[in-house]
C-alpha cells in the first residue's frame, strides 16, 4: 500500500474534531480537486509502499485509540479491506474519509464522507474526468446505509448551498449528520467564510465545521 505519511495529532474535522488520533494518509485519488489541500497524494502522489505489518507497527506505537485512514482517496488502495480489519482486531475506533466515489468491504466506525461539489471541478485535462466521477449517488447511498456517517461538505459561496440541500434531500440524510466547512488553507479566508456559513447552519439544521489543523498550525503536513 502506496502511504504518504502516518502521524500523531488530533481530528481537526467533522464530528470527532480535538480527538487525539492516529493518522494513516494513503497516497493516490480517483479525482484532481481544484483547491484539494494534500497535492502530494493527488496531483502528484509521493510516498512509499508499505507492507500491512509495518504500517500497523507504526500506527499502534501511539497511545490512541482512534485511527483515521485518510489520502487522497483510501478507498482507492490496494489492501485497505486488510488494513481496516487488522486495525479493528485491535480495537482501534476507525474513521474512513472518502469522497463517496467507491465501497469497498471495509471495517469502519465512522464513514466521513465528503462528496465533491461543483466548486472542487479542476481546469484542463482533468475536469471531464472528475466531473464524472465525483457524484455517485448510488455508492453514497450504500455507504450511508452500512455505516455510521457523517457528510462534509465544503462550500466556497452561498451558491454552493443549493447543491448541498439537493444531495442532502436525495440521500434522506439527517441535518446533524451534515456539516459544513469553509474552503481555504488561509485563517483569515476560513474565518470569513465561516461568518456566513454559520448562518447557513443555524437555517438549516446542519453543523459547521472549523479546521482546527489550519487554526493551530496553519497550511502544514504532518498535523
Amino acid at each position: 500500500m502506496k502511504i504518504s505519511e502516518i502521524f500523531f495529532s488530533v481530528q481537526g474535522e467533522g464530528m470527532l474534531i480535538g480527538v487525539p488520533s492516529v493518522f494513516i494518509r494513503t497516497s493516490g485519488c480517483n479525482l484532481r480537486c481544484r483547491w484539494c489541500d494534500t497535492p502530494y497524494t493527488s496531483w502528484e502522489p509521493a510516498g512509499r509502499t508499505m507492507e500491512i505489518d509495518e504500517i500497523l507497527g507504526q500506527a499502534l506505537n501511539f497511545p490512541a485509540g482512534h485511527v483515521v485512514v485518510t489520502g487522497g482517496e483510501p478507498m482507492v488502495a490496494g489492501g485497505i479491506e486488510t488494513l481496516t480489519r487488522r486495525l479493528h482486531e485491535h480495537g482501534r475506533h476507525i474513521t474512513i474519509e472518502t469522497a463517496g466515489t467507491m465501497d469497498r468491504d471495509v471495517v469502519c466506525d465512522l464513514m466521513s464522507i465528503s462528496p465533491k461539489l461543483a466548486n472542487s471541478i479542476p481546469e484542463g485535462a482533468w475536469h471531464g474526468r472528475h466531473e464524472r466521477l465525483r457524484y455517485q449517488p448510488g455508492v453514497l447511498s450504500e455507504l450511508v446505509r452500512r455505516f455510521e456517517h457523517q457528510l462534509k461538505f465544503v462550500v466556497s459561496e452561498p451558491e454552493d448551498l443549493a447543491e448541498v440541500d439537493r444531495i442532502v434531500a436525495e440521500l434522506g440524510a439527517k441535518p446533524e449528520r451534515v456539516v459544513l466547512m469553509p474552503e481555504g488553507i488561509d485563517r483569515g479566508q476560513l474565518r470569513e467564510r465561516g461568518l456566513w456559513i454559520v448562518e447557513c447552519c443555524k437555517a438549516r439544521g446542519y453543523r459547521f465545521g472549523p479546521r482546527l489543523h489550519i487554526e493551530l498550525w496553519g497550511d502544514r503536513r504532518g498535523v
